[in-house]
């Protein structure tokens, strides 16, 4: 194996741990470091700050994505269609980010010659298992390690390092959380929130405002074009520009708030805290939306697929077969769902009060109990005949056989 085939694909973040993992991979291995930087929209330093770090670390190159659009459109979108929250809360704002970053880890893999791909996870969560098992499900050649769990690369270690060869980081030994961001929202956990009896500080928010004392009410129509954002109050928007509109108004008013004991995929029970204020709002619009385009059996069973859904993501299944099938499913229920919502962002609240649709199932005219009704309520007495039939016949044969309701 030449040198050039030893190399090792570095997911880089510009922090002071993957700065550290450069060298540090390079010393345990043997081997030159490539990095690589994905932008989803977590905000922070310029991507050619972090490339220039990451050549100043030790890296023989420094490869940069900007994959906003990419991750709303190809990720945040099939996660809105699906309505996706992980035990009914979570909106999966870092297993969303997770499988497109590994297409790039394996692009700039394939591109630079490297066999090994390398992130910054621990042992402990959630990600390591993504982050591998999505690059191995695009590559399946690939080989994968992590520096903190394979490496011994510790805190105080990264800390030690840092110091001693002058690496152009910061080097804070005090750092109360752990910390996720992109576009779909900011994930916290770790430090004081590892007590479950903790509320959370006011430092823990970034994204959102104190709900407490809010702005007046902001209004908002949100227009859908088969499932997905096209325009706010009239003006056209990309996918990301709708989710960032949202997070500017939503998190003005402290929406998207989520404070919850999960069940990660390790087993382990953690304490997360989320705010996903253009998440929470759209999903929110997005439900309302197909609640009158949807037909009801349909939308009584898609509710179904989307716990599945979302446990597929969360559980590191992006690529995997059955999500695939389900992604057609779901794709298809949206193709109705186009219209209009108005909803209003207030004191921690996205609350829908207007629906518009030229494509809905919803007919005022059967709907309506004044004049003009056109339902006919003589067939009903037929109709609860008939549906009420075997419920009829199994309560009677209770009565005869001695297991009937007593009163």
């Amino acid at each position: 194996m030449s040198k050039h085939q030893d190399r090792v694909v570095l997911a880089y973040s510009g922090g002071l741990d993957t700065s550290v993992a450069i060298g540090w991979i390079g010393e345990q291995t043997g081997r030159e470091v490539v990095t690589v930087a994905v932008d989803v929209g977590q905000g922070g330093e310029d991507l050619e700050v972090i490339r220039q770090r990451a050549l100043d670390c030790g890296a023989v190159e420094a490869y940069v994505a900007d994959a906003r659009d990419e991750f709303a459109e190809e990720y945040c979108m099939p996660a809105l269609k699906a309505n996706a929250l992980y035990e009914g809360k979570y909106p999966l704002v870092s297993a969303l980010s997770r499988p497109v970053i590994a297409k790039h880890l394996v692009r700039a893999a394939r591109e630079f010659g490297a066999s090994t791909v390398a992130h910054g996870c621990t042992g402990k969560g959630n990600d390591q298992v993504r982050f591998e098992v999505a690059i191995t499900s695009m590559a399946p050649d690939m080989n994968c390690i992590s520096p903190v769990r394979d490496l011994a690369l510790t805190r105080d270690v990264a800390i030690e390092y840092a110091e001693k060869h002058d690496l152009p980081i910061e080097t804070t030994k005090h750092n109360p959380f752990s910390i996720d961001q992109n576009v779909w929202g900011r994930a916290i956990e770790t430090g004081f929130l590892e007590d479950l009896w903790n509320a959370p500080t006011k430092d823990v928010y970034v994204y959102t405002d104190d709900p407490t004392y809010p702005p007046l009410p902001d209004e908002v129509v949100i227009h859908f074009e088969q499932g997905v954002p096209t325009a706010i109050d009239g003006k056209a928007v990309t996918p990301l520009e709708a989710i960032q509109e949202l997070n500017r108004r939503a998190g003005a008013q402290g929406v998207g708030r989520i404070d919850m004991v999960e069940d990660r995929l390790v087993g382990i029970k953690s304490r997360e805290i989320y705010e996903a204020p253009g998440a929470v709002a759209l999903i929110e619009a997005h439900q309302a939306l197909e609640s009158v385009t949807l037909e009801r059996l349909q939308r009584r069973y898609k509710r179904q697929l989307e716990q599945t859904w979302s446990d597929l993501v969360y559980e590191a299944q992006w690529y995997s077969p059955l999500k695939r099938s389900l992604d057609a499913f779901i794709e298809d229920t949206q193709y109705y769902v186009t219209g209009d919502i108005r909803m209003v962002l207030h004191g921690g609240r996205a609350t829908v009060n207007g629906r518009r649709t030229d494509t809905g199932l919803y007919d005022f005219n059967l709907a309506t109990y004044e004049t003009g009704d056109t339902f006919d309520q003589s067939s009903s007495r037929g109709f609860i005949e008939i549906y009420g039939m075997q419920s009829k016949l199994a309560a009677a044969r209770d009565v005869r056989l001695g297991r009937g309701v007593a009163f």
